[in-house]
C-alpha cells in the first residue's frame, strides 16, 4: 500500500453538460485584465460551469461574503441536481498547449499529512512563498464546500521519462473519459480511465527510495513532489484540515476526505512542462521614481527590461535568475509599503503585460525565466523561491477546473 498517494473518487460532469463551459481557468490568472472574465461570464451565461465554483482573484473586493455564499449555493445546487457522477481511479490527462504541444499528467490524490508550505523536510513542499493575504478567502470557502474543483500541478522529478510517459504511450488502451476543446483559446484536453492505478502509485512512492535521492540531491533529501502550480490552493486546502482533523478521532482522520487533495501530476521533463516567468505591473506610483529606486537598489553582469508607455529599457541586475527574482520581490513590497497608493499586480505573458501598460501605464518588470531542470535541487538545499516566480506555462495553459471531489462525509 502507498503511504502518501490514493486512489482518488472523482466526481465528473453527467454527459448533458456543456464541458466547454463546464472547465474554466484558474482562478488567479488574467488578474489585470477584466474584460477576460467579463467575456468568460458571458459565454458560460446559465450553463453549470466550475467558473461559478470560484471566486476570481480579479473579484476579491466588495461583499465577499455574498460571494462565498454564492459559490457555495452553486456547489449545493449541483449535488442536488444530480450533476456528476462518481469515477473511482486515475486519469491520464493530455492536454494541448501553446505551440501546439501536449502537456502529460496524472489526476491522483495526495496526503495533506505529507505536504507544507514552510520550508522543512516533507515529502511534498511548496516551490514558492506563500502570500497569506490570499488565504481567507479560499479557506472560507472550504470551510462550508461539500466539493473541490483542484486546479493544481504538482511536479514529479523522473529524469527517466518512465512512469507517466509510459502510461501516455499506451493511452489507446484506456477507455476515454472526455475530449473536447477547452474555452478561452485553452488548447484542447482529453482524460483516460486509467484502471490499474495502484501499481503506478506504488512506482512513484519509490522516487523516494534514498539511493536514488542521494544520486540526484546530494543527500537523502526526502522529497517526493514539488507543488508548481496552485500553491495557495494547497496551502489553504491544508490550513482547513489542519482545522478540522481537531475534530476527529484518530480512526476518523485515517480517511476523512478532506485530508486527501485531487491534483494533477506532471513530470518536471514532460516535453510539454513549460516554466514561464510571471512578471511584475507596478501603478499608482511615480514611474521614474520607482525605476530609479530600483535600479540603485539590483546590480550585477545581467539585466532586468522595464516596460513604460514610453518603451522597452534595461538596467543592471544579478545574472542568476533566483537570484534577480528574490532581489526584486523583496525590494517591490519594501517599495509599496513605504509608497502608498502604490500596488503590484503579477501577470503571465510578455504581450499581456505590455497590452496593461499601454493602456493603464504603469511600469512593467520583464522577470526572467528560472531552470525546470534546476527546480528540485533548489527547493531541497536553498529553499522556496519568491512568491510568484515562475508559471507553469502561459496563462491560457493553465490548468483549468474540470474534475470534482467530495472534501466531506
Amino acid at each position: 500500500m502507498t503511504k502518501i498517494l490514493k486512489i482518488p473518487q472523482i466526481l465528473l460532469p453527467n454527459k448533458d453538460v456543456d464541458m466547454s463551459k463546464w472547465a474554466t481557468v484558474a482562478c488567479d490568472q488574467f488578474c489585470a485584465e477584466p474584460a477576460y472574465w467579463q467575456e468568460l461570464y458571458g459565454y458560460v451565461g446559465d450553463s453549470p460551469s466550475t467558473l461559478k465554483t470560484v471566486i476570481p482573484e480579479i473579484y476579491l473586493n466588495g461583499n465577499m461574503d455574498a460571494k462565498i455564499d454564492a459559490v457555495l449555493n452553486e456547489m449545493d445546487g449541483y449535488l442536488e441536481q444530480g450533476l456528476f457522477y462518481p469515477y473511482e481511479g486515475l486519469i491520464l490527462v493530455e492536454r494541448e498547449v501553446s505551440g501546439g504541444k501536449k502537456r502529460v499528467g496524472l489526476m491522483l490524490s495526495f496526503d495533506l499529512e505529507a505536504y507544507d508550505w514552510e520550508r522543512i523536510r516533507t515529502p511534498i513542499r511548496a516551490t514558492e512563498d506563500t502570500i497569506m493575504a490570499r488565504l481567507p478567502v479560499r479557506v472560507d470557502i472550504r470551510r462550508k464546500a461539500k466539493l473541490e474543483f483542484p486546479h493544481a500541478i504538482l511536479l514529479a522529478d523522473d529524469e527517466k521519462r518512465e512512469i507517466i510517459e509510459e502510461l501516455y504511450a499506451n493511452k489507446d488502451l484506456y477507455p476515454k473519459l472526455y475530449d473536447f476543446d477547452l474555452n478561452m483559446g485553452g488548447g484542447r484536453i482529453k482524460g483516460y480511465a486509467v484502471s490499474d492505478g495502484q501499481e503506478v502509485l506504488e512506482r512513484l512512492e519509490a522516487l523516494l527510495d534514498p539511493g536514488r535521492q542521494e544520486a540526484r540531491y546530494g543527500c537523502d533529501a526526502g522529497i517526493l513532489f514539488a507543488v508548481g502550480d496552485g500553491n495557495h490552493s494547497v496551502a489553504a486546502a491544508k490550513i482547513w484540515w489542519d482545522n478540522i482533523k481537531q475534530t476527529l478521532t484518530p480512526e476518523e482522520r485515517e480517511n476523512h476526505p478532506a485530508r486527501y487533495m485531487l491534483a494533477e501530476l506532471v513530470n518536471i521533463y514532460d516535453e510539454g512542462m513549460e516554466i514561464h516567468p510571471i512578471h511584475r505591473y507596478i501603478f499608482k506610483t511615480d514611474e521614474e521614481a520607482f525605476i530609479s529606486a530600483l535600479s540603485g537598489r539590483l546590480k550585477g553582469s545581467g539585466c532586468l527590461g522595464i516596460l513604460t508607455k514610453d518603451g522597452l529599457r534595461y538596467i543592471d541586475a544579478p545574472e542568476d535568475a533566483a537570484a534577480t527574482i528574490s532581489e526584486v520581490q523583496e525590494f517591490v513590497e519594501e517599495y509599496i509599503v513605504a509608497n502608498p497608493p502604490a500596488k503590484v499586480e503579477y501577470v503571465h505573458n510578455d504581450d499581456n503585460l505590455a497590452e496593461v501598460v499601454v493602456a493603464r501605464g504603469g511600469v512593467g518588470l520583464l522577470m526572467p525565466v528560472f531552470p525546470a531542470e534546476g527546480l528540485f535541487n533548489f527547493v531541497v538545499n536553498i529553499g522556496n523561491l519568491p512568491k510568484k516566480a515562475f508559471s507553469i506555462g502561459e496563462a491560457k495553459d493553465k490548468r483549468y477546473y474540470l474534475e470534482g471531489k467530495k472534501i466531506v462525509l
